[in-house]
């Protein structure tokens, strides 16, 4: 069987070379390129073809972000993994958005490292564990199945959650809300948890600018 090629993009000398060191002991993987983030990156990437990117969520010299997008732009076939130490729900939905097929921890044991390469060189999405079957999983397969932009409108809102979206973009408060739609307070309030956990957001600002973003050109 062909080895799982792979280009690591991590600009941690001590931690790239612990990486390839461990990954490269197995005989069904191998990393074939590293780079930095600083170099030619996609220039590595028509050189050595890999199968698989793994990639740093916090590189320090570039959006991580432009990188993936980059990648997959132009090797649409390459299946692209993010690494990062504590990232939140949105940054991982954010990589989900720009092409990549999986996220591993850094705190991810070697075993769960190696199992995410092979899956997602197969073909599979793979988050990690804790988020693994959670709704925010789903919107995140809905990301990678819709592309960058549409994966907001994969995701099913009820029509009161719709009502609730529409008040929170006029600027209403969940009182006001309430009083509008003649229901409780807390009944809102539960709304919009509801609408934050479904659109991966963390604020109602983020939900007025989700509406104001859906709203027909």
């Amino acid at each position: 069987m062909a080895k799982i090629r792979i280009l690591l993009i991590e600009d941690n000398r001590i931690i790239r070379e612990g990486i390839t060191a461990m990954i490269n002991r197995h005989a069904d993987v191998a990393i074939v390129a590293v780079s930095d983030g600083t170099d030619n990156t996609l220039g590595k990437a028509r050189t050595v073809k890999p199968n698989v990117v793994l990639i740093d969520f916090g590189l320090g010299s570039q959006n991580s972000l432009t990188i993936v997008e980059s990648v997959r732009r132009e090797f649409p076939a390459i299946k692209i993994i993010g690494m990062g130490l504590a990232p939140t729900q949105s940054d991982i939905l954010e990589f989900v958005q720009a092409g990549a097929a999986g996220f591993i921890l850094k705190n991810a044991t070697l075993d769960e490292v190696l199992k995410t390469i092979r899956a997602v060189a197969e073909g599979e999405i793979m988050l990690p564990p804790p988020m693994t079957g959670s709704l925010f999983s789903q919107v995140a397969e809905h990301a990678l199945a819709k592309g960058r932009r549409g994966y907001k409108s994969a995701i099913r809102m009820t029509q009161r959650e719709k009502e609730v979206i529409a008040l929170i973009a006029d600027g209403m408060s969940n009182k006001q809300i309430a009083t509008h739609l003649n229901i409780a307070t807390f009944t809102v309030k539960s709304h919009v948890h509801n609408i934050l956990e479904k659109l991966a957001l963390q604020s109602r600002l983020q939900i007025a600018k989700y509406a104001q973003d859906e709203k027909p050109g």
